[in-house]
């Protein structure tokens, strides 16, 4: 493909990182860094605060609810990390890593190894031994549920229920886990260069396979109709508007190019995904017709985080060589 001919370079202003972005999220009006190093820089350039989050440790897993940033770390560690940088510790795993985050209305579910747990607003915490161990959370949109993907598949809990947890089960090594906003689907990524989705009404399989590559990056649209994914050589983006989800219809694809595809955010009112590639390369795809906009050169390594804020007027692109920018789209 040719590049894109639009550009918006000229609105992207750097960000003062230093080290692998691990993951990113504005704090209100403030764009936030998540640092391998286990610390999180808050505002832009010139004006940031440093905050050692993890002054032993290494920051693993990132999850945003509201105003609060939530960090996990190789130090067993869970943190919240408020706009005006004070760090309150949410749980210790005692050195144990923390292998998945997810946060929702003040609540607050991580994992480590094979036990998960859920904190819920009031700060009552529950427990539950998964199969194998905990490779992704998601908060499910409605009641307090949370999908958790491991080995041979995925299960369904409710913290607070007496319940057994609903197996959803497919052979193979599930990582990650994404619920569709309206709570209709469940998707994982998998080992295998694929993902696997289920209908929580009734358990149904959905697969969608052909990916060159392992898909780490996944974010539905506004609407709750498209997914878009990392994984290949393009952002591909599956169709779940209708019952059956992506079952007999194809993806469209955004955003062909000879690099792989890294990471992914969609905008929050727009049909519009940014991309950003295995060469640092970073651009904004709209899905209706394809159409492109260059928002960052490649080089300097992998776009390792995108972030939108609340209105979908600044996006955060984060490397894992410790390049970051922030772009303001013009009005």
């Amino acid at each position: 493909m040719t590049e894109p001919t639009a550009s918006l370079t000229a609105h992207l202003r750097p960000l003062d990182a230093g080290e692998h972005v691990v993951g990113a999220a504005f704090l209100g009006d403030e764009p936030a860094l998540a640092l391998a190093n286990g610390e999180v820089r808050i505002g832009e350039a010139g004006g940031q605060k440093r905050v050692a989050a993890h002054p032993e440790g290494a920051i693993l897993t990132v999850a945003r609810d509201g105003g609060a940033l939530l960090t996990g770390g190789d130090d067993g560690r869970v943190a919240q990390i408020s706009a005006d940088g004070r760090v309150v510790t949410i749980a210790d795993e005692k050195g144990r890593w923390i292998d998945a985050l997810a946060a929702r209305g003040g609540a607050v579910a991580w994992s480590a190894g094979r036990q998960a747990h859920a904190r819920d607003a009031t700060g009552a915490v529950k427990s539950f031994v998964a199969p194998s161990t905990v490779r992704g959370l998601a908060f499910l949109p409605k009641g307090y549920r949370l999908a958790l993907a491991h080995y041979n598949g995925a299960s369904l809990w409710f913290p607070n229920a007496a319940a057994e947890p609903t197996a959803l089960e497919w052979k193979g090594s599930h990582l990650d886990v994404t619920a569709s906003p309206d709570g209709r689907f469940v998707v994982t990524s998998m080992q295998e260069n694929a993902l696997h989705g289920w209908r929580v009404a009734d358990s149904r399989n959905m697969r969608m396979t052909g990916y060159p590559g392992k898909t780490r990056a996944l974010a539905w649209s506004h609407d709750g109709h498209w997914l878009a994914t990392s994984g290949a050589d393009a952002c591909i983006v599956w169709p779940f508007k209708d019952k059956d989800g992506p079952m007999g219809k194809g993806p469209r694809e955004c955003g062909v190019r000879s690099a792989r595809v890294t990471q992914v955010a969609f905008h929050p009112r727009a049909l519009v995904v940014a991309i950003g590639y295995s060469d640092g390369m970073a651009l904004l795809c709209r899905l209706v017709d394809a159409a492109e906009i260059l928002v960052r050169q490649p080089g300097d390594g992998a776009v390792t985080a995108l972030a939108w804020d609340s209105t979908g007027a600044r996006l955060i692109v984060g490397l894992d060589s410790g390049a970051a920018a922030l772009l303001t789209l013009p009005a």
